[in-house]
């Protein structure tokens, strides 16, 4: 016996990760775009297009400075950037880009299902919240999470959407 967990048996027998998503932004794009949804819609109702507009242009913008960052970071340490690697950069950043899109379409598609604009803005962020929490639970089962470590990242994901989903309603009752 060599008093390792079968968590840590679980994580020694993982595969290298060959998967080319790139979980990490896809997770902060959702809680990003859950974030523009609660700050568009408190405390006036935006109109449809515009807010759609707003979560695609802040995901597009949020991707380009993580991909900038990248290069600056390449920079300090005195390496060359290729144009391979700006594209290879530009690919693995663009979930953050993706994970707007879920919520935009849910804004978009809003009228067909009856909602006022205050209607749509809890949509789209149910929205993310909901994909934020997939994606975490994607990575991880990904990697080769044991259930535990499931159970804990999707927890961990749905708190932090939960506190947005508060701050919206705290929000929205004081105006």
């Amino acid at each position: 016996m060599t008093g390792r967990t079968n968590d840590e048996d679980s994580a020694a027998q993982r595969p290298p990760d060959t998967d080319r998503t790139d979980y990490t932004g896809a997770i902060y794009g959702s809680l990003l775009a859950a974030s523009v949804v609660v700050g568009a819609s408190t405390h006036s109702e935006y109109p449809r297009l515009q807010l759609v507009l707003l979560l695609l242009c802040t995901g597009v913008v949020f991707w380009a400075a993580h991909a900038y960052a990248n290069f600056v970071g390449d920079r300090l340490r005195h390496e060359p950037v290729t144009r391979h690697e700006i594209w290879d950069v530009c690919a693995r950043e663009w979930p953050i880009v993706q994970a707007a899109v879920l919520p935009a379409a849910a804004v978009a598609i809003s009228p067909l299902l009856n909602l006022g604009p205050r209607g749509a803005g809890w949509l789209a962020l149910g929205v993310a919240v909901t994909q934020q929490v997939v994606w975490a639970s994607a990575a991880v089962l990904r990697a080769g999470a044991s259930r535990w470590e499931l159970v804990s990242v999707g927890t961990v994901n749905l708190v932090l959407g939960l506190i947005i989903v508060a701050v919206k309603a705290a929000l929205q009752h004081g105006s």
